[in-house]
C-alpha cells in the first residue's frame, strides 16, 4: 500500500490509481464532519461520542468508533488505523475489525467517503415531532454577528435582576392590576391588538436570541437560524448542537436561554405601559408567560424535553421510548441494551416514558376523534371572518382587515397541521409494518387485516351524521367522554359527563330549540352517596333527602299532605292522603298537597291527595291551596305521579242526621280505595276520586237541613322518563317546587294538567255546578305542571 504524506488526497487523485485497489485504498471522513467528543454529564454506563456530519445531523458513536473515525484522515491504512486504534483503547484491534467497522458502521451512517471516493448520500432524521418546512434565515456566521452582544445578558449581575424585575412585574400584573382594562382597550382598538400580536411574534424570534446567546456566553458556536411548522404552529429553531461540547450546566442554560429572553421582553414591556399608559401592552405579559409555560412542557420537543434530556445526560429521549418499554418486562432486565443508562438516569427516563406515551397516544386518539368538529368550526370560523374582512376592507379600515387575516390563519392552521401529522404517521407507520414484515407472509397478513380494522374505525369515526361535523357551541365541554360520545351510541338517557337523549315536554305554541338557536336547560347533578342508617346496622332513619331542593315542610292545621319518595331500584312507591275536613265559622285555608319524588332505576312514585273541606256557617276568608310537584332527579327509567284533587263545599247550616249517615258510607268506601289505591292503574285514580265528588255533592245538594254551594279544583302533576320537575316560572312567579306554596286570589278555575306519561290517562275535572241559593265557594288554582327540561345542549339529535 502507498501511502502519500501531505495533506489529505483529492478523491479523484487515489480513485483512479492503476496500483492501487478499491479495497486497499486509505479511509477518508466525508466533507463537513465534524468530531464533538465525548459528551459530558452523560446518563449512559458508558458516555457517548458524538460526530455532527454536514447535513447538520448529530449521531452518537462508541468509544470504540469514535477513536476509528478520529484516526481516519484519508492517508493512514486500516492496518495503521488499527495499529493506533490498539494503541489508544489499550486493547487489540486487528485490521478485519478495522474493515468491518468502517464497512457495516462508520460508512453505512454518512461519515466516510465511499469506496470509489464519492461523497455518500446522507438523509438526515425526519422524526414524527419534528419540525417541518425548515427555512434558515440566517447561516452560522450571521448568527454568530448578530447574538455576539447579547451573550453579555447572561452574566449574573445583569440575569439576577432581569429575573427579580420579571417575578415582580408577574406578580403586580396578575395578582393586582389585573387583565381587564388590557383585554379591553385591545379589543376595542384593533391596532393595539395588531401590536400585541407583532410583539408576541417578535418576541417567539427574540427567545431564539436567548439560546444562540446562552451558547456564545458558555463557549458554543450557534448555528443557522430559521423558521418551520412545528405540529400545527409556525416555530422559530436555532441550531445549537455546539453545545454538546459544553458541560451540563452550560447546555442547561443554553436550553433556558430562551425563556430569559422571554423574561426580557416582559421586563421592558411593563417599562414601555409605566411610560405610555396603554393597557393593552400588559397582554404581552399574559403572552410571555403563557409561552414560557407551554416551553416548558416537557412532552415533546420543547425547551423543559431539552432541559430534561440535558439533565439526565441522554441526548434524544424519543429514541430511548421502545428500549425502556422492552426493559421493563421482567425476562429482558439482564439484557445488555436494558443497562445502557445509569440506574437514576435509567428510573427518571423511564418515569417520563411512562408518562409521555399515553398522553401522546390519548393526544393522538382525541385529534382523530375531535378532527370532523374541529374541522367544521374552522370552516364556519373561516367564512365569518371572511365576511368581516370584507366588511373592514369595504370602509377602509386596515387593522381590523389584518387582524381578521390574523384570525383566518389561527383557524386554518390547526386544520392543517392535523392533517400533516395524520398523513406523515400513517406513511411512516405503513414503510415501518412493510420493512418489517419482508418475507413473512403471515405476518403481512395480519398487518393488512390491522390496517382494515383501522380504517373501518375511521370510517365509523368520521362518518357525516348529525352531529359529527357539528360545529363546537360555548356550551361544549369538550371533555374527553364528550369526544368518545362522538363515536359511541348515545343512551336514552341522561348520564353525569356524557351526552345522551331525554324526552322533553314543550308548552304549546312554544318555539322549539335549534342547533342555532340552542335554550339553557337545568340538569340536575347527582350528589355523591351517603352511608345511611341500614349500612352500619343502626336503627333505619328517615331516608336521606337526595334531591336538590328542600323537602316540603310538613302539613299545617287543617292541612293533608302526600309525600312519596322512592330511592329503591326497580321498586314502586305510593303514599296516599285522603282527610274529610270540617270548617266552622272562621277561616278556611286548608291545604292539599301530593308530591312524588324519585331519585333510581326502574321505579315508580305515586302520591295521591284528596282532600273534603266542609265549611259550615260563615267563614271570613276561605282561601283552599292545591299543590301537585312530581320530580325525577338523575332517574333511568322512572314514573313519577303526583294528583292533588281537593273538593270545597260551603254548607249554611250542618247536614241532617239522615244526612250525615250517607257521607259516612261514602267515606268508609273512600277508605276502602284508600287501603287498595296500589292496585289500581293510575288511568282511572282521576275518575274514581272525581265519582266520590259527585256523589258528596248530591248528598249535600239533596239534604234539606244545609243549602250548599260547590266547587272543585284538580291539579295533577305526572312526570315520565328521566327529568320532569316543576321549576319556577320564567318571569319570577311563584313556584310549585315544593316548599314554596303560591299565594294567590281565590278565582274559580279550571285547572290545566300537565302532561301525562305515556299509557296514563288524563285526569279530567268534573265540576259540579252550585244552586242558586248557594254561596259561591272559592278554590285556588292548582299550579300547571312546567314542561320537562331538556339536555343542556337543547339540540335536536344531541
Amino acid at each position: 500500500m502507498t501511502v502519500i504524506p501531505g495533506g489529505p488526497l483529492d478523491p479523484a487523485d487515489y480513485a483512479s490509481s492503476p496500483d492501487m485497489g478499491a479495497d486497499e485504498r486509505c479511509p477518508s471522513r466525508a466533507d463537513g464532519v465534524e468530531l464533538i467528543g465525548e459528551m459530558e454529564g452523560s446518563g449512559y454506563r458508558e458516555p457517548p461520542s458524538l460526530v455532527r456530519r454536514a447535513d447538520g445531523q448529530t449521531l452518537q458513536l462508541t468509544r470504540l468508533l469514535y477513536m476509528v473515525l478520529s484516526a481516519v484522515d484519508g492517508r493512514t491504512s486500516p492496518a495503521q488505523l488499527a495499529e493506533s486504534v490498539s494503541e489508544k483503547s489499550g486493547r487489540r484491534v486487528s485490521e478485519e475489525n478495522v474493515r468491518t467497522l468502517i464497512d457495516s458502521q462508520l460508512r453505512p451512517l454518512g461519515l466516510l467517503v465511499r469506496p470509489d471516493g464519492s461523497q455518500p448520500e446522507v438523509k438526515k432524521s425526519n422524526p414524527l415531532l419534528g419540525l417541518r418546512f425548515r427555512y434558515a434565515v440566517t447561516d452560522a456566521e450571521k448568527t454568530r454577528r448578530l447574538t455576539a452582544p447579547f451573550a453579555h445578558l447572561f452574566h449574573p449581575l445583569i440575569a439576577v435582576p432581569v429575573l427579580g424585575a420579571f417575578l415582580f412585574v408577574c406578580w403586580w400584573v396578575l395578582a393586582l392590576k389585573g387583565l381587564g382594562s388590557a383585554t379591553h382597550d385591545a379589543f376595542e382598538n384593533p391596532a393595539l391588538l395588531l401590536l400585541v400580536v407583532a410583539v408576541t411574534i417578535f418576541s417567539s424570534g427574540f427567545h431564539e436570541f436567548g439560546h444562540a446567546a446562552a451558547a456564545r456566553y458558555g463557549g458554543a458556536t450557534p448555528g443557522a437560524m430559521g423558521a418551520g411548522l412545528y405540529l400545527f404552529w409556525p416555530a422559530f429553531y436555532t441550531d445549537v448542537t455546539d453545545s454538546y461540547r459544553l458541560g451540563r450546566a452550560g447546555r442547561v442554560r443554553t436550553d433556558l436561554g430562551g425563556l430569559y429572553f422571554n423574561a426580557i421582553v416582559t421586563v421592558l414591556i411593563a417599562g414601555i405601559w409605566w411610560a405610555t399608559g396603554h393597557d393593552a401592552l400588559l397582554l404581552v405579559v399574559l403572552t410571555q408567560i403563557l409561552q414560557m409555560l407551554r416551553q416548558l412542557t416537557p412532552l415533546v420537543r420543547f425547551d423543559g424535553y431539552h432541559v430534561l434530556a440535558d439533565l439526565t445526560g441522554v441526548p434524544d429521549l424519543f429514541q430511548r421510548i421502545k428500549p425502556t418499554l422492552l426493559g421493563l418486562l421482567p425476562w429482558r432486565w439482564g439484557r445488555p441494551e436494558s443497562k445502557a443508562l445509569k440506574p437514576w438516569a435509567r428510573a427518571v427516563v423511564s418515569i417520563w416514558v411512562l408518562m409521555v406515551v399515553p398522553l401522546l397516544l390519548l393526544s393522538v386518539v382525541m385529534m382523530i376523534l375531535t378532527l370532523p368538529r374541529v374541522l367544521a368550526t374552522a370552516v364556519v370560523s373561516i367564512a365569518r371572518q371572511q365576511s368581516l374582512l370584507g366588511d373592514a376592507w369595504g370602509h377602509g379600515d386596515l387593522p381590523g382587515g389584518a387582524a381578521h387575516i390574523l384570525m383566518i390563519l389561527a383557524a386554518a392552521l390547526p386544520i392543517l397541521g392535523t392533517g400533516i401529522v395524520l398523513v406523515r404517521m400513517v406513511r411512516q407507520g405503513a414503510r415501518a409494518v412493510w420493512r418489517k414484515t419482508r418475507g413473512r407472509p403471515g405476518r403481512r397478513a395480519g398487518a393488512a387485516v390491522a390496517g382494515a380494522l383501522v380504517c373501518a374505525l375511521l370510517i365509523t369515526a368520521w362518518w357525516p351524521n348529525a352531529s359529527t361535523y357539528r360545529p363546537i357551541q360555548r356550551y361544549d365541554r369538550g371533555t374527553i367522554t364528550d369526544a368518545v360520545s362522538l363515536v359511541m351510541p348515545k343512551p336514552n338517557r341522561l348520564v353525569d359527563g356524557a351526552q345522551g337523549k331525554v324526552a322533553a315536554i314543550w308548552p304549546s305554541g312554544s318555539v322549539r330549540p335549534t342547533a342555532d338557536k340552542p335554550q339553557l336547560a337545568m340538569i340536575l347533578i347527582p350528589r355523591a352517596p351517603q352511608t345511611t342508617a341500614a349500612d352500619t346496622g343502626a336503627p333505619a332513619a328517615e331516608p336521606a333527602w337526595v334531591f336538590p331542593f328542600d323537602k316540603p315542610l310538613p302539613p299545617g292545621d287543617g292541612g293533608n299532605q302526600a309525600l312519596a319518595v322512592n330511592t329503591k331500584d326497580g321498586s314502586v312507591t305510593y303514599d296516599v292522603a285522603f282527610a274529610l275536613v270540617w270548617v266552622d265559622d272562621g277561616q278556611a285555608l286548608n291545604k292539599n298537597e301530593a308530591y312524588a319524588f324519585a331519585s333510581c332505576r326502574d321505579c315508580g312514585a305515586v302520591a295521591i291527595g284528596f282532600q273534603v273541606v266542609l265549611v259550615v256557617g260563615h267563614a271570613n276568608v276561605i282561601v283552599p291551596q292545591n299543590l301537585a310537584a312530581a320530580a325525577n332527579y338523575n332517574c333511568v327509567q322512572c314514573l313519577t305521579y303526583a294528583l292533588a284533587n281537593q273538593l270545597v263545599l260551603t254548607l249554611d247550616r250542618p247536614l241532617s242526621p239522615a244526612g250525615s249517615e250517607q257521607l259516612a258510607k261514602i267515606w268508609d268506601e273512600v277508605r276502602n280505595f284508600e287501603a287498595n289505591i296500589e292496585n289500581i292503574p293510575l288511568s282511572e285514580l282521576q275518575s274514581r276520586l272525581a265519582d266520590y265528588k259527585t256523589r258528596i255533592e248530591q248528598i249535600i245538594t239533596h239534604d234539606p237541613s244545609a243549602t250548599q254551594s260547590a266547587s272543585g279544583t284538580t291539579a295533577p302533576a305526572p312526570s315520565t322518563t328521566t327529568s320532569n320537575t316543576a321549576p319556577a316560572p320564567p318571569d319570577g312567579g311563584t313556584s310549585p317546587i315544593p316548599g314554596s306554596a303560591p299565594t294567590q286570589a281565590p278565582v274559580p278555575q279550571q285547572p290545566t294538567p300537565a302532561a301525562s306519561p305515556p299509557g296514563t290517562a288524563q285526569p279530567v275535572q268534573t265540576a259540579v255546578p252550585a244552586p242558586a241559593t248557594a254561596q259561591p265557594a272559592q278554590t285556588a288554582p292548582a299550579p300547571t305542571q312546567a314542561p320537562a327540561t331538556p339536555p343542556a345542549t337543547a339540540v335536536p339529535g344531541s
